[in-house]
């Protein structure tokens, strides 16, 4: 059986509020969903196809959207990371990164044949990176050897937070090294701007934060970038060797293209989003389980320390499992299985009718259990 059984539940999985079709998105999923339905159009490369208009959104629409000079569809935000590291990469070199950073941020760097530095957070309960640390580790990791490229993570996937990017941003051209911002969890979300910030790259995810079916990830970057990164093969003239000459197509990218006016719509509401993320966190604190991470908080994904739980759930019949079940039993999904001591989640998206009824649903959790 293939249905989910989450179907209709409220979600606050962090991985998915952001990622949750439009109905124009599920309509074009049907009528896209052929396994030939783009390639149909293509001559040769995918972001040269004029209908569907993939052309106009890939070369105009998703340029001014991120704010930079040139834009291109990747099945994936870590596909789009590995190709600025891979064609950045030179022998014995270092990459700096936050130590915030997603996993595949390592695994990119590793599979490009980088080094990483890694960027030190302050550390429990901020885990903040700081612009200071980012420049000593720059200036220790050049005397190793040569930095071709330095990462932040913006917001991190793990505490939600947005570390001050333009002066990291600032810190890097001072030192002569390329800045890459991973904002799989900002762009589609927030407001954000590559030129603004100050930095040569930028990522985004359009299945975590887009409302598109997915995989499927962005890269921007300045246009000095373009021949570098987007080099074409000496044997396949239209094709982009770091792209492998073709990357998203069919459902994805025209589910990110029908969605994409509702995408920049709720952007301008990111303000209510934070401001609902702060209500959230400060009751839940009002349980007694603390949010980590920045305080106040500037993202919708948050990162909770829960003692009482924990408590709970040495003696609960379903163990560490009892937060998801009863959780569930509520109708409520998104907290990982087995978690009940540290967990993150996301209101993002939610009516504030259905915040009322999460934090309910912990405080009757929290309630009926306590001993």
């Amino acid at each position: 059986m293939l249905e989910r059984q989450t179907k209709d539940m409220i979600n606050i999985d962090p991985l998915q509020t952001g990622g949750k079709l439009t109905e124009e998105a599920r309509r074009a999923l049907i009528e896209w969903g052929d396994g030939y339905s783009v390639c149909d159009f293509c001559t040769g490369r995918l972001d040269e196809i004029k209908t569907p208009p993939i052309y106009e959104f890939v070369h105009k629409t998703l340029p001014d959207f991120i704010g930079c000079d040139v834009a291109r569809i990747t099945t994936g935000a870590r596909e789009a990371k590995f190709a600025v590291m891979h064609a950045l990469a030179k022998r014995d070199a270092w990459i700096v990164m936050d130590s915030n950073a997603h996993y595949s941020s390592y695994i990119s760097a590793e599979r490009a044949g980088l080094n990483v530095a890694e960027v030190p957070n302050t550390g429990y309960p901020d885990f903040i990176i700081t612009p200071e640390k980012f420049a000593e580790v720059l200036e220790e990791t050049k005397r190793k050897g040569e930095v071709v490229l330095a990462l932040i993570t913006y917001p991190d996937g793990n505490y939600g937070n947005l570390p001050d990017v333009k002066r990291i941003a600032k810190i890097c051209q001072d030192y002569d090294v390329p800045l890459l911002v991973n904002a799989a969890y900002a762009i589609g979300r927030m407001p954000i701007k590559l030129k603004e910030i100050g930095a040569d790259f930028i990522v985004g995810s359009g299945h975590k934060s887009m409302a598109s079916s997915g995989p499927i990830g962005i890269l921007g970057m300045r246009g000095e970038w373009e021949e570098i990164v987007l080099k074409k093969s000496s044997r396949f003239k239209n094709k982009e060797i770091e792209l492998l000459g073709c990357t998203a197509r069919g459902p994805s990218i025209m589910t990110m293209i029908a969605s994409f006016q509702h995408v920049r719509d709720r952007v301008k509401r990111w303000g209510d989003e934070v401001k609902k993320a702060r209500y959230f966190s400060s009751k839940m604190e009002e349980m007694g389980i603390i949010q980590l991470g920045e305080k106040p908080h500037n993202h919708d994904l948050m990162f909770f320390q829960a003692e009482n739980l924990y408590e709970i759930s040495k003696t609960a019949k379903d163990g560490r499992y009892f937060l998801y079940k009863e959780l569930k039993k509520r109708r409520i999904h998104g907290i990982k299985p087995g978690l009940t001591r540290f967990f993150k989640l996301s209101v993002y998206g939610l009516t504030y009718e259905e915040v009322e009824t999460v934090l309910e649903a912990f405080r009757e959790i929290i309630k009926e259990n306590i001993r």
